[in-house]
């Protein structure tokens, strides 16, 4: 997630902290762009607000990466979910159900479900990490929009890879590398959802967008919110971290 999500990606060039070169290419910018909230390594929590035409929820997670091939999401509240874990190691995904005590690896069959209830799904969070590697990337817009200075690219699946999308439009801050939005078509290419990014803060010692929403296209009053309330990055984590044993503990 969200590969986060995420939703819910690192060097301080890629930040703001330093003036943006302009020689990069499309790949390169979206890399550093997919980078900004992952770093080598992070530990955070955030809050994540499911709003559907039904019920509304809300989960507080703690989560760890290390690159983009390695992440766990730990849900730390409401009491009746608490435990409950995601793990993603090299592109296999595993859910943790403290009620039951069981650990369930997901099948392909299972990867376009919700994740927690929530407009992610377990593809996203495999997928999201892969981008540089599945899309070729091509610079679509450079310059103005409502007043500031922008990027726009699109990125298109390569022939060989198996991904859900048709395309993915990305709108990017020149100023400082910021992502603003990714609107996200299908195979028929119509808009399918769109991510919105917003409130840039300092976390972690580097300008992130602490808030992303994920509006789905076919309901324009449903959303999934992500905030992040703290980030660290490039913390002293291994791949033994990232363990099933890891997964099962409850806190």
């Amino acid at each position: 997630m969200f590969r986060t999500p995420t939703i819910l990606t690192a060097a301080a060039v890629a930040l703001g902290l330093v003036a943006p070169q302009t020689d990069l290419t499309p790949k390169e910018i979206i890399e550093r762009v997919d980078r900004v909230m992952r770093g080598d390594s992070s530990h955070g929590v955030s809050q994540m607000n499911i709003v559907t035409e039904h019920w509304e929820r809300e989960l507080v997670m703690e989560m760890w990466s290390m690159g983009t091939d390695y992440s766990l999401i730990r849900v730390r509240s409401p009491a009746r979910e608490a435990g409950t874990a995601t793990l993603m190691a090299d592109k296999d995904i595993w859910n943790y159900l403290p009620k039951v005590d069981r650990t369930i690896k997901i099948p392909a069959s299972m990867m376009s479900g919700a994740w927690m209830g929530s407009h992610f799904t377990n593809d996203d969070l495999v997928k999201e990490s892969q981008l540089i590697e599945d899309f070729d990337v091509e610079l679509t817009f450079d310059g103005e929009r409502d007043g500031v200075t922008v990027w726009e690219f699109r990125l298109t699946p390569k022939p060989e890879v198996a991904v859900v999308w048709g395309h993915i439009d990305y709108r990017v801050r020149q100023s400082d590398y910021m992502p603003l939005w990714a609107r996200y078509f299908d195979e028929d290419e119509e808009l399918a959802r769109t991510m919105r990014f917003s409130e840039f803060k300092d976390l972690g010692g580097r300008t992130v967008p602490t808030v992303m929403d994920v509006i789905p296209a076919d309901k324009p009053n449903e959303r999934t919110r992500v905030i992040y309330e703290s980030i660290e990055f490039d913390i002293d984590l291994d791949r033994s971290f990232f363990s099933l044993q890891t997964l099962q503990r409850r806190r």
